[in-house]
């Protein structure tokens, strides 16, 4: 997977830009980023565009799991990133079919449409959002690079699904034409986020949040979102023949591993809760959330409190080096964790109050 046979120096203009997911997260900023750079774009998602309407903004509302529907999404496009996916972080023999089938039919399913139908189409480039979860397999990784190889431990859905369709995705590079790379994020962040702080507030407001899992020392990475925008700009223009990016999967985060509790404490701080300073043992709770998973799916009991995979990340180290994307693509991340911090500070608190007064209001109604 490394890439000394190409040339840096090689880089294309992007021309019509189709965002998949675009009225996600990830998808939204990114629309916005390319049409404060002059690009036009089409948007496309199941749900409804946040976005309000752009002269160079073109918006398709549908589901990637339909064929004919991602035959019209690509239509006229020279640039495909494909941001949409489901986010399912269960998995393992527990889970239901129907629960399986949907991620595969969404995560590698539809991304397999939207290659088909770009090819067809004469679609010149197609980047691919990955994770860097495709070789976390349990192990701790200290600055991993790409040459480590694909997890064979599916213990998540997410991860599984992820696995298959950038091995996919780059196995199609160069037919009739169309190159494909993978980008591998962290835990993304920033304003717009859904997921990863939402999840913590609403364990710190529902009180669980007493204690910290794992040692200080254990480290990971997160990617603001936009310095993965700037990495995916970047990755799609070196999508060009001779060029750098054809064929291979770079991971793209803010460089700068941090203890996930330390990285959430002046979040969390600056929402006015004390954070625990008492820490226990990872793999004991990993233990615990497996069986209560276990439970879940048999018996209909509440999702456990935090999945395994999640509790996981917070005691291994796992973070990667972005030397690859730094030499092939150019890449730096544009803001440090601090500088990202205060931009979005004021959207984590507010979006904590809001949790928090909406809870209240029901405990009210309840009462």
């Amino acid at each position: 997977m490394l890439s000394d046979m190409g040339d840096s120096s090689l880089t294309t203009e992007l021309g019509r830009v189709l965002v998949t997911g675009g009225s996600g997260f990830v998808g939204a900023n990114l629309v916005t980023t390319l049409l404060d750079r002059g690009h036009r774009v089409r948007s496309f998602d199941r749900a409804p565009s946040p976005l309000p309407p752009h002269p160079q903004l073109d918006v398709l509302q549908g589901d990637i799991t339909d064929k004919a529907v991602c035959a019209q999404a690509v239509d006229g496009i020279d640039t495909v990133i494909h941001t949409a996916a489901i986010i399912e972080l269960m998995g393992g023999a527990s889970v239901t079919a129907e629960y399986r089938q949907r991620s595969f039919a969404i995560n590698v399913g539809g991304t397999e449409n939207l290659v088909e139908a770009g090819r067809a189409a004469g679609v010149q480039r197609f980047v691919y959002t990955s994770s860097n979860s495709v070789v976390m397999g349990g192990q701790n990784i200290p600055g991993g690079d790409e040459t480590i190889p694909y997890t064979t431990r599916f213990n998540d859905l997410y991860t599984e699904t992820k696995v298959v369709a950038e091995q996919y995705v780059l196995s199609q590079n160069g037919i009739d034409g169309m190159l494909t790379c993978a980008i591998r994020p962290s835990g993304i962040w920033g304003r717009g986020d859904q997921t990863m702080f939402r999840k913590l507030f609403e364990s710190v407001i529902a009180g669980h949040v007493k204690v910290l899992v794992g040692r200080k020392s254990a480290r990971l990475d997160n990617s603001y979102v936009h310095n993965l925008i700037h990495g995916f700009i970047l990755a799609a223009q070196h999508l060009v023949p001779g060029g750098t990016a054809p064929g291979q999967a770079y991971f793209i985060n803010d460089d700068d591993p941090i203890n996930m509790f330390e990285f959430a404490r002046p979040v969390v701080e600056a929402c006015g809760v004390n954070w625990p300073r008492v820490r226990v043992n990872g793999p004991v709770v990993r233990a615990a959330m497996t069986g209560w998973q276990r439970l879940h799916f048999r018996f209909g009991i509440p999702a456990p409190l935090l999945e395994p995979l999640a509790v996981e990340r917070l005691y291994l180290d796992n973070y990667f080096s972005v030397a690859k994307a730094s030499r092939d693509l150019g890449y730096q991340p544009q803001f440090t964790t601090e500088q990202a911090l205060k931009e979005c500070l004021p959207y984590y608190v507010d979006m904590f109050g809001q949790m928090k007064s909406q809870l209240a209001g029901v405990k009210s109604v309840a009462q």
